[in-house]
């Protein structure tokens, strides 16, 4: 395989937490990698429907996939998930054979390892932060700071300390990079995840898609236990029962581990008859219900996690042009601006009646969807995270002498400058 691969730079990309090309901010960046002319190889676990394939070359960038069942049965099923995806990882890399840069994709905090065994062959190590995983476990696991608290911490502290390079996806990770991580702020860049614009765009609404009813809402999403479908749903029931609303159906678009008890809990509260769960569905499913959607649904709940964290679906939302009722949460702001309206956090009977004045008035639906629209094609475009992922890696192996890393402010104002 090698080759015929082009000269340059090679650049190992390693994933745990999802397959790829199945995950959007991994592929846009393998493809951006090779359109500078970086050869990119990705090692990943294989999915379960797509990206199945053990070996596969798409569209000029080298994938090798693992078998992974995801971990069941609490912290003894997620030790057996990182080991055997550590083994695999170390055992795939060393096919791929000697690389310039080693960048790692979390969760977990644990590819550090094998970054750092390809730093002993002269690649450079590239930590690619997508979740705060000491948040994560407190807003999963209600254990408060416990032992396995303390592991994760000192995981990501050995991360941080490995990597020449770290990338965050909003200014609130950054931050903690700096500030928890030690990081120096130089060595700190922002690549923000930002829709496909060419897998999301509007198309012709179908009514029927509505069910009868006068109004779609739409929740896209993975269905976890820190990602709140729980709220919605009671948001939801609420509607029906506090505002007397029933002029509206739900759709509710993924899936995750908490899939069959959120279905559970839409029928203890009556409302299998106003709410359908699609599970995951095919991109052009996906585009054809967010094109009908009157409203969509960010229901996260307030915790350490949600709060710092940039949510995938918001920026979905706002490419399609669909206004969005949010719960307070500090980079859902960020992102959205007046693309969405927000209920003071956690409030369920308030993020009902954002649902309901938002049905109300077509003319706030439509400016809202056209700001969303605006900030997606503008400082939340992937083209700036394009140049900030560049200089990253220019800076991972040292070929420049002054690199200005920039994250545009969402709001239209200066960004911060960075003299490298």
């Amino acid at each position: 395989m090698r080759d015929r691969e082009r000269p340059g730079r090679r650049a190992l990309i390693l994933v745990e937490n999802l397959s790829v090309p199945f995950d959007r901010r991994v592929w846009q960046e393998c493809t951006t990698l090779r359109d500078a002319g970086w050869t990119v190889h990705v090692i990943c676990p294989q999915g379960t429907k797509r990206d199945t394939e053990a070996e596969a070359e798409i569209d000029g960038v080298r994938i090798h996939r693992y078998p992974l069942r995801a971990a069941t049965g609490g912290p003894a099923g997620y030790l057996r998930e990182y080991a055997t995806a550590l083994w695999h990882t170390l055992r795939l890399a060393r096919g791929v054979g000697p690389v310039d840069v080693v960048h790692a994709c979390n969760p977990p905090d644990l590819l550090f390892l094998p970054a750092l065994w390809l730093k002993r062959r002269g690649a450079r190590f590239v930590f690619d932060q997508h979740d705060l995983v000491p948040e994560l476990y407190l807003s999963r696991f209600d254990r408060g700071k416990d032992l396995l608290y303390r592991a994760v911490c000192a995981l990501e502290r050995r991360t941080y300390r490995a990597a020449d390079v770290v990338l965050a996806t909003n200014e609130s990770y950054r931050d903690t990079a700096v500030r928890r991580g030690g990081r120096r702020p130089q060595d700190v860049f922002v690549v923000r995840s930002a829709p496909d614009i060419d897998r999301f765009h509007p198309v012709p609404p179908e009514p029927e898609l509505k069910r009868g009813k006068p109004h779609l809402l739409c929740y896209l999403g993975v269905m976890g236990p820190q990602d709140g479908v729980d709220y919605a749903l009671r948001a939801l029931a609420k509607l029906r029962d506090e505002f007397g609303r029933t002029d509206w159906h739900a759709v509710f678009v993924g899936a995750g581990d908490t899939f069959d008890a959120m279905v559970e809990l839409s029928a203890r509260l009556g409302l299998s008859e106003q709410v359908e769960f699609t599970g995951r569905v095919p991109d052009a499913d996906l585009v054809r219900y967010l094109s009908t959607a009157d409203v969509c649904l960010s229901p996260d709940p307030h915790n350490p996690l949600n709060d710092v964290s940039t949510m995938n679906k918001v920026l979905e939302y706002m490419v399609m042009g669909r206004p969005i009722v949010s719960f307070d949460l500090r980079e859902a702001r960020v992102s959205a601006g007046d693309a969405a309206v927000y209920a003071p956090a956690n409030d369920e009977a308030a993020f009902a009646g954002h649902i309901a004045q938002l049905m109300d008035d077509p003319e706030e639906r439509a400016r809202m969807g056209k700001i969303g629209q605006e900030r997606i094609n503008g400082p939340l475009s992937w083209r700036n995270s394009q140049r900030s992922l560049l200089a990253a890696y220019a800076a991972a192996v040292r070929d420049r002498s002054a690199v200005t890393a920039r994250d545009p402010d969402p709001a239209g104002e200066e960004g911060r400058t960075i003299e490298r």
